[in-house]
Protein backbone atom coordinates (compact mmCIF):
# COMPACT_ATOMS: atom_id res chain seq x y z
CA UNK A 1 0.00 0.00 0.00
CA UNK A 2 1.25 3.44 -0.89
CA UNK A 3 1.37 5.17 2.48
CA UNK A 4 3.40 8.24 1.62
CA UNK A 5 5.48 10.12 4.12
CA UNK A 6 4.28 10.37 7.70
CA UNK A 7 5.27 12.66 10.50
CA UNK A 8 5.78 11.62 14.10
CA UNK A 9 2.77 11.40 16.41
CA UNK A 10 3.53 13.55 19.44
CA UNK A 11 1.76 13.88 22.78
CA UNK A 12 2.25 16.77 25.19
CA UNK A 13 4.08 15.70 28.34
CA UNK A 14 1.58 17.57 30.49
CA UNK A 15 -1.35 15.70 28.95
CA UNK A 16 0.36 12.39 29.63
CA UNK A 17 0.97 13.23 33.29
CA UNK A 18 -2.59 14.46 33.77
CA UNK A 19 -3.96 11.33 32.13
CA UNK A 20 -2.00 9.10 34.50
CA UNK A 21 -3.19 11.14 37.47
CA UNK A 22 -6.87 10.93 36.56
CA UNK A 23 -6.60 7.23 35.68
CA UNK A 24 -4.98 6.49 39.06
CA UNK A 25 -7.54 8.52 41.04
CA UNK A 26 -10.71 7.61 39.13
CA UNK A 27 -12.48 6.40 42.27
CA UNK A 28 -11.95 9.75 43.98
CA UNK A 29 -13.14 11.65 40.92
CA UNK A 30 -16.28 9.54 40.74
CA UNK A 31 -17.17 10.77 44.25
CA UNK A 32 -16.33 14.35 43.27
CA UNK A 33 -18.58 13.95 40.23
CA UNK A 34 -21.46 12.94 42.47
CA UNK A 35 -20.74 15.96 44.69
CA UNK A 36 -20.82 18.15 41.56
CA UNK A 37 -24.19 16.65 40.61
CA UNK A 38 -25.62 17.53 44.01
CA UNK A 39 -24.13 21.05 43.87
CA UNK A 40 -25.73 21.87 40.50
CA UNK A 41 -28.94 19.91 41.09
CA UNK A 42 -31.17 22.95 40.57
CA UNK A 43 -29.54 23.71 37.22
CA UNK A 44 -29.83 20.20 35.79
CA UNK A 45 -33.15 19.18 37.34
CA UNK A 46 -35.19 20.22 34.33
CA UNK A 47 -32.71 19.10 31.69
CA UNK A 48 -34.37 16.30 29.74
CA UNK A 49 -32.26 13.84 27.76
CA UNK A 50 -34.28 13.76 24.58
CA UNK A 51 -33.37 11.79 21.44
CA UNK A 52 -29.61 11.55 22.04
CA UNK A 53 -27.65 10.90 18.85
CA UNK A 54 -25.02 8.15 18.75
CA UNK A 55 -22.54 7.96 15.87
CA UNK A 56 -20.91 4.54 15.72
CA UNK A 57 -19.30 2.06 13.36
CA UNK A 58 -16.00 0.27 12.90
CA UNK A 59 -13.10 2.71 13.23
CA UNK A 60 -12.14 4.58 10.03
CA UNK A 61 -15.66 4.41 8.61
CA UNK A 62 -16.22 8.18 8.74
CA UNK A 63 -17.58 8.57 12.27
CA UNK A 64 -15.30 11.52 13.07
CA UNK A 65 -16.35 13.70 10.15
CA UNK A 66 -20.04 12.86 10.73
CA UNK A 67 -19.75 13.76 14.42
CA UNK A 68 -17.90 16.97 13.59
CA UNK A 69 -20.62 17.91 11.13
CA UNK A 70 -23.49 17.14 13.52
CA UNK A 71 -21.85 18.97 16.41
CA UNK A 72 -22.24 22.14 14.37
CA UNK A 73 -26.02 21.84 14.78
CA UNK A 74 -27.25 24.36 17.39
CA UNK A 75 -29.29 21.74 19.26
CA UNK A 76 -26.40 19.34 19.84
CA UNK A 77 -23.36 19.20 22.05
CA UNK A 78 -20.75 16.49 22.42
CA UNK A 79 -17.71 15.68 24.48
CA UNK A 80 -14.64 17.49 23.19
CA UNK A 81 -10.91 16.97 23.33
CA UNK A 82 -10.82 19.45 26.21
CA UNK A 83 -13.00 17.10 28.28
CA UNK A 84 -10.13 14.63 28.60
CA UNK A 85 -8.59 13.62 30.92
CA UNK A 86 -10.97 15.20 33.46
CA UNK A 87 -14.21 13.80 32.11
CA UNK A 88 -15.61 13.38 35.62
CA UNK A 89 -16.76 16.90 36.49
CA UNK A 90 -17.99 18.34 33.18
CA UNK A 91 -19.91 21.24 34.66
CA UNK A 92 -17.09 22.71 36.75
CA UNK A 93 -14.38 21.93 34.21
CA UNK A 94 -16.23 23.61 31.34
CA UNK A 95 -17.22 26.53 33.55
CA UNK A 96 -13.56 27.16 34.42
CA UNK A 97 -12.52 26.85 30.79
CA UNK A 98 -15.08 29.44 29.76
CA UNK A 99 -13.90 31.83 32.45
CA UNK A 100 -10.16 31.43 31.89
CA UNK A 101 -9.90 31.20 28.11
CA UNK A 102 -7.96 34.10 26.68
CA UNK A 103 -7.50 33.13 23.03
CA UNK A 104 -8.86 30.85 20.35
CA UNK A 105 -7.52 27.28 20.55
CA UNK A 106 -4.84 26.10 18.13
CA UNK A 107 -6.02 24.02 15.19
CA UNK A 108 -3.80 21.16 13.98
CA UNK A 109 -4.09 17.95 12.01
CA UNK A 110 -5.02 15.12 14.35
CA UNK A 111 -2.68 12.23 15.13
CA UNK A 112 -4.29 9.98 12.50
CA UNK A 113 -2.81 12.19 9.75
CA UNK A 114 -6.03 12.04 7.72
CA UNK A 115 -6.60 15.71 6.84
CA UNK A 116 -9.01 16.28 9.74
CA UNK A 117 -8.10 19.47 11.61
CA UNK A 118 -8.90 19.55 15.32
CA UNK A 119 -8.60 21.77 18.36
CA UNK A 120 -9.49 21.26 22.01
CA UNK A 121 -13.02 22.33 21.05
CA UNK A 122 -13.43 19.52 18.49
CA UNK A 123 -15.82 16.68 19.32
CA UNK A 124 -14.20 13.41 20.31
CA UNK A 125 -15.00 9.95 21.72
CA UNK A 126 -14.37 10.75 25.37
CA UNK A 127 -17.20 8.98 27.21
CA UNK A 128 -15.41 5.63 26.77
CA UNK A 129 -13.56 6.42 30.01
CA UNK A 130 -16.87 6.17 31.86
CA UNK A 131 -17.80 2.87 30.24
CA UNK A 132 -14.41 1.44 31.24
CA UNK A 133 -14.84 2.57 34.85
CA UNK A 134 -18.30 1.10 35.37
CA UNK A 135 -17.69 -1.98 33.20
CA UNK A 136 -14.06 -2.83 34.08
CA UNK A 137 -13.87 -5.81 31.71
CA UNK A 138 -15.48 -4.03 28.77
CA UNK A 139 -12.29 -4.31 26.68
CA UNK A 140 -11.45 -7.85 27.76
CA UNK A 141 -11.70 -9.66 24.43
CA UNK A 142 -11.77 -13.11 26.03
CA UNK A 143 -15.54 -13.00 26.60
CA UNK A 144 -18.45 -11.59 24.61
CA UNK A 145 -18.71 -7.84 25.10
CA UNK A 146 -22.10 -7.23 23.53
CA UNK A 147 -24.23 -5.30 26.02
CA UNK A 148 -28.02 -5.28 25.94
CA UNK A 149 -30.88 -4.67 28.37
CA UNK A 150 -29.91 -7.74 30.40
CA UNK A 151 -26.57 -6.12 31.30
CA UNK A 152 -27.96 -2.97 32.88
CA UNK A 153 -25.71 -1.36 35.48
CA UNK A 154 -27.81 0.88 37.72
CA UNK A 155 -24.79 2.76 39.01
CA UNK A 156 -23.62 3.55 35.49
CA UNK A 157 -27.11 4.42 34.27
CA UNK A 158 -27.68 6.97 37.02
CA UNK A 159 -24.20 8.45 36.74
CA UNK A 160 -24.35 8.60 32.93
CA UNK A 161 -27.72 10.38 32.87
CA UNK A 162 -26.52 12.97 35.39
CA UNK A 163 -23.28 13.40 33.45
CA UNK A 164 -25.15 14.13 30.22
CA UNK A 165 -27.48 16.56 31.97
CA UNK A 166 -24.52 18.48 33.35
CA UNK A 167 -22.93 18.69 29.91
CA UNK A 168 -26.20 19.94 28.40
CA UNK A 169 -26.58 22.53 31.15
CA UNK A 170 -23.10 24.04 30.99
CA UNK A 171 -23.21 24.13 27.17
CA UNK A 172 -26.85 25.28 27.08
CA UNK A 173 -27.73 22.59 24.54
CA UNK A 174 -30.94 20.62 24.20
CA UNK A 175 -29.59 17.32 22.90
CA UNK A 176 -26.57 15.08 23.41
CA UNK A 177 -24.31 13.77 20.66
CA UNK A 178 -21.83 10.93 21.21
CA UNK A 179 -19.19 9.42 18.98
CA UNK A 180 -18.13 5.95 20.07
CA UNK A 181 -16.99 3.13 17.82
CA UNK A 182 -17.35 0.61 20.65
CA UNK A 183 -21.01 1.54 21.01
CA UNK A 184 -21.71 -0.67 18.02
CA UNK A 185 -21.66 -3.51 20.57
CA UNK A 186 -23.91 -1.59 23.01
CA UNK A 187 -26.70 -0.28 20.81
CA UNK A 188 -29.42 -2.31 22.50
CA UNK A 189 -28.13 -1.30 25.94
CA UNK A 190 -28.24 2.36 24.96
CA UNK A 191 -31.68 2.01 23.38
CA UNK A 192 -33.00 0.44 26.59
CA UNK A 193 -31.51 3.36 28.53
CA UNK A 194 -32.83 5.97 26.06
CA UNK A 195 -35.76 4.51 24.05
CA UNK A 196 -35.84 7.57 21.77
CA UNK A 197 -32.09 7.44 20.93
CA UNK A 198 -30.98 7.79 17.32
CA UNK A 199 -28.07 5.85 15.84
CA UNK A 200 -26.09 7.03 12.82
CA UNK A 201 -23.82 4.41 11.22
CA UNK A 202 -21.59 5.15 8.21
CA UNK A 203 -20.46 2.10 6.23
CA UNK A 204 -17.35 2.23 4.07
CA UNK A 205 -16.35 0.12 1.07
CA UNK A 206 -14.24 -2.72 2.52
CA UNK A 207 -11.24 -2.33 0.20
CA UNK A 208 -10.71 1.33 1.07
CA UNK A 209 -11.80 0.81 4.67
CA UNK A 210 -9.28 -1.98 5.25
CA UNK A 211 -6.56 0.07 3.54
CA UNK A 212 -7.22 2.84 6.05
CA UNK A 213 -7.20 0.42 8.99
CA UNK A 214 -3.86 -1.06 7.89
CA UNK A 215 -2.42 2.43 7.47
CA UNK A 216 -3.45 3.50 10.96
CA UNK A 217 -2.05 0.38 12.60
CA UNK A 218 1.31 1.00 10.95
CA UNK A 219 1.23 4.65 11.94
CA UNK A 220 0.57 4.05 15.62
CA UNK A 221 2.98 1.13 15.89
CA UNK A 222 5.72 3.32 14.42
CA UNK A 223 4.82 6.13 16.80
CA UNK A 224 4.84 3.80 19.80
CA UNK A 225 8.26 2.47 18.81
CA UNK A 226 9.58 6.02 19.18
CA UNK A 227 7.56 6.94 22.27
CA UNK A 228 6.10 4.19 24.49
CA UNK A 229 3.84 6.71 26.21
CA UNK A 230 1.60 6.73 23.15
CA UNK A 231 0.37 3.20 23.72
CA UNK A 232 -0.34 3.93 27.40
CA UNK A 233 -2.19 7.14 26.58
CA UNK A 234 -4.35 5.32 24.03
CA UNK A 235 -5.30 2.77 26.67
CA UNK A 236 -6.07 5.40 29.33
CA UNK A 237 -8.34 7.26 26.92
CA UNK A 238 -10.19 4.11 25.85
CA UNK A 239 -8.74 3.76 22.35
CA UNK A 240 -7.76 0.19 21.59
CA UNK A 241 -8.38 0.18 17.83
CA UNK A 242 -4.71 0.64 16.90
CA UNK A 243 -1.22 0.43 18.29
CA UNK A 244 0.56 -2.12 20.49
CA UNK A 245 -2.52 -2.62 22.68
CA UNK A 246 -4.87 -3.34 19.78
CA UNK A 247 -7.90 -5.29 20.97
CA UNK A 248 -10.92 -6.62 19.17
CA UNK A 249 -14.53 -6.31 20.23
CA UNK A 250 -15.73 -9.79 21.06
CA UNK A 251 -19.15 -10.07 19.41
CA UNK A 252 -19.60 -13.61 20.68
CA UNK A 253 -17.73 -15.65 18.07
CA UNK A 254 -14.52 -16.78 19.75
CA UNK A 255 -13.52 -18.93 16.75
CA UNK A 256 -13.47 -15.86 14.49
CA UNK A 257 -11.46 -13.89 17.04
CA UNK A 258 -8.92 -16.69 17.29
CA UNK A 259 -8.60 -16.77 13.50
CA UNK A 260 -8.09 -13.00 13.36
CA UNK A 261 -5.50 -13.09 16.14
CA UNK A 262 -3.63 -15.88 14.37
CA UNK A 263 -3.63 -13.98 11.06
CA UNK A 264 -2.29 -10.84 12.72
CA UNK A 265 0.34 -12.77 14.66
CA UNK A 266 1.68 -14.06 11.34
CA UNK A 267 1.68 -10.59 9.76
CA UNK A 268 -1.42 -11.14 7.62
CA UNK A 269 -2.97 -7.76 8.40
CA UNK A 270 -5.36 -7.71 5.45
CA UNK A 271 -6.81 -11.12 6.29
CA UNK A 272 -7.31 -10.15 9.93
CA UNK A 273 -8.96 -6.84 9.13
CA UNK A 274 -11.17 -8.46 6.47
CA UNK A 275 -12.49 -10.97 8.98
CA UNK A 276 -13.00 -8.23 11.58
CA UNK A 277 -14.80 -5.99 9.08
CA UNK A 278 -17.17 -8.82 8.23
CA UNK A 279 -17.86 -9.91 11.81
CA UNK A 280 -18.49 -6.33 12.94
CA UNK A 281 -21.16 -5.65 10.34
CA UNK A 282 -22.60 -9.16 10.56
CA UNK A 283 -23.20 -8.41 14.23
CA UNK A 284 -24.78 -5.06 13.37
CA UNK A 285 -27.16 -6.58 10.80
CA UNK A 286 -28.12 -9.33 13.24
CA UNK A 287 -29.02 -6.77 15.91
CA UNK A 288 -31.12 -4.76 13.47
CA UNK A 289 -32.92 -7.89 12.29
CA UNK A 290 -33.59 -9.17 15.82
CA UNK A 291 -34.67 -5.82 17.33
CA UNK A 292 -37.27 -3.88 15.27
CA UNK A 293 -37.08 -0.86 17.60
CA UNK A 294 -33.32 -0.65 17.04
CA UNK A 295 -33.79 -1.03 13.30
CA UNK A 296 -36.18 1.93 13.33
CA UNK A 297 -33.76 3.98 15.43
CA UNK A 298 -30.76 3.32 13.16
CA UNK A 299 -29.67 4.95 9.92
CA UNK A 300 -27.06 3.16 7.83
CA UNK A 301 -25.53 5.01 4.92
CA UNK A 302 -22.55 4.66 2.63
CA UNK A 303 -19.52 6.81 3.40
CA UNK A 304 -18.87 6.96 -0.35
CA UNK A 305 -22.40 8.32 -0.87
CA UNK A 306 -21.80 10.90 1.85
CA UNK A 307 -18.84 12.16 -0.16
CA UNK A 308 -20.52 11.94 -3.58
CA UNK A 309 -24.03 13.11 -2.64
CA UNK A 310 -23.32 15.17 0.45
CA UNK A 311 -26.41 17.37 0.48
CA UNK A 312 -28.83 14.48 0.18
CA UNK A 313 -27.13 12.29 2.77
CA UNK A 314 -26.79 15.15 5.26
CA UNK A 315 -30.49 15.90 4.88
CA UNK A 316 -31.29 12.20 5.43
CA UNK A 317 -29.19 12.20 8.61
CA UNK A 318 -30.90 15.32 9.96
CA UNK A 319 -34.30 13.90 9.13
CA UNK A 320 -33.54 10.62 10.87
CA UNK A 321 -32.25 12.42 13.97
CA UNK A 322 -35.24 14.80 13.97
CA UNK A 323 -32.97 17.82 13.81
CA UNK A 324 -34.33 21.04 12.38
CA UNK A 325 -32.80 22.14 9.11
CA UNK A 326 -33.40 25.85 9.55
CA UNK A 327 -30.12 27.74 9.84
CA UNK A 328 -28.09 24.64 8.99
CA UNK A 329 -27.93 25.30 5.25
CA UNK A 330 -24.58 27.06 5.54
CA UNK A 331 -23.04 24.09 7.35
CA UNK A 332 -24.50 21.66 4.83
CA UNK A 333 -23.13 23.68 1.92
CA UNK A 334 -19.71 23.87 3.59
CA UNK A 335 -19.51 20.09 3.92
CA UNK A 336 -20.83 19.65 0.41
CA UNK A 337 -17.68 21.50 -0.72
CA UNK A 338 -15.32 19.83 1.77
CA UNK A 339 -16.28 16.18 1.66
CA UNK A 340 -14.31 14.00 -0.71
CA UNK A 341 -12.82 10.54 -0.78
CA UNK A 342 -9.26 10.36 0.62
CA UNK A 343 -6.54 11.20 -1.89
CA UNK A 344 -3.56 11.21 0.51
CA UNK A 345 -3.10 7.44 0.24
CA UNK A 346 -4.26 4.72 -2.15
CA UNK A 347 -4.91 1.01 -1.63
CA UNK A 348 -2.14 -0.98 -3.21
CA UNK A 349 -3.23 -4.53 -2.41
CA UNK A 350 -1.96 -7.38 -4.51
CA UNK A 351 -4.29 -9.84 -6.24
CA UNK A 352 -4.31 -12.29 -3.34
CA UNK A 353 -5.13 -9.57 -0.82
CA UNK A 354 -8.00 -8.26 -2.94
CA UNK A 355 -9.32 -11.79 -3.24
CA UNK A 356 -9.08 -12.20 0.53
CA UNK A 357 -11.15 -9.06 1.07
CA UNK A 358 -13.70 -10.23 -1.48
CA UNK A 359 -14.03 -13.69 0.07
CA UNK A 360 -14.59 -12.43 3.60
CA UNK A 361 -16.46 -9.17 3.04
CA UNK A 362 -18.47 -9.26 -0.20
CA UNK A 363 -21.56 -11.04 1.14
CA UNK A 364 -21.86 -8.82 4.20
CA UNK A 365 -21.10 -5.72 2.12
CA UNK A 366 -23.89 -6.61 -0.30
CA UNK A 367 -26.33 -7.02 2.60
CA UNK A 368 -25.30 -3.73 4.16
CA UNK A 369 -25.59 -1.92 0.83
CA UNK A 370 -29.12 -3.22 0.33
CA UNK A 371 -30.01 -1.84 3.72
CA UNK A 372 -28.43 1.52 2.87
CA UNK A 373 -30.41 1.65 -0.37
CA UNK A 374 -33.65 1.02 1.51
CA UNK A 375 -33.00 3.71 4.10
CA UNK A 376 -31.46 6.50 2.01
CA UNK A 377 -34.03 6.74 -0.74
CA UNK A 378 -32.15 9.03 -3.06
CA UNK A 379 -29.55 6.39 -3.92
Amino acid sequence: MNQGETTAVKIPFGLYLQSRFFAATAGLWRHLAEFETAAVADEIRHRIISRPVYVTSLARAGTTIVTEMLERHPDLTSHRYSDFPNIWTPYWRNYLLQKTRRQSPQVIERAHQDRIQVSIDSPEAIEEVLWMHFFPAVHDDIHCKVLDKHDQNEGFDRFYRDHIRKLLAIRDASRYLAKGNYNIARMRYILNLFPDARFVVPIRDPVHHIASLVKQQRLFLAAHAKDSRIGRLLAMSGHFEFGPGRRLVNFGDEAILATIAKAWSKGREVEGWSLYWATTYRHLLHQLHETPALCKATLLFSYEDLCAHSNSVIEAILDHCELGFGGYETVRDEYNRRLSLPDYYHPDFDTDELETIHIHCSEIHDSVQKYCHEVVHFI
